[in-house]
């Protein structure tokens, strides 16, 4: 089992930058894929993005893509999403997730895919 504590949210104006960190606890840190997601009011969970265990291949959804950096350091526990160019449209709560290596090396995007989650950080742009 792994825990999860996400940090790093705030208020920032449009077109800022905020990085988010979550720190992980409990067993080996590089069995896991890991994962951000966002959840806004009024709205279901969604993909943000996905870092291997290695820090080697990382995956976005399409709303983020050039904007937001997934990245590992595996020493520290912890991973980071890097986020510039903010839009209020990136306004949500955001969550820390882990997935088990050995249930498959692929990407996934479901919420449902992730086994271990953070209690979430609070986003929010203002325009």
């Amino acid at each position: 089992q792994v825990q999860l504590v996400e940090s790093g949210g705030g208020l920032v104006q449009a077109g800022g930058s905020l990085r988010l960190s979550c720190a992980a606890s409990g067993r080996t840190f590089s069995s896991y894929t890991m994962a951000w997601f966002r959840q806004a009011p009024g709205k279901e969970r969604e993909f943000v993005a996905a870092i291997w265990w290695s820090g080697a291949n990382t995956y976005y959804a399409d709303s983020v893509k050039g904007r937001f950096t997934i990245s590992r350091d595996n020493a520290k526990n912890t991973v980071y999403l890097q986020m510039n160019s903010l839009k209020p449209e990136d306004t949500a709560v955001y969550y820390c997730a882990a997935r088990p290596n050995y249930k498959g090396s692929s990407f996934y995007i479901r919420p449902i895919d992730y086994d271990y989650w953070g209690q979430g950080t609070q986003v929010t742009v203002s325009s």
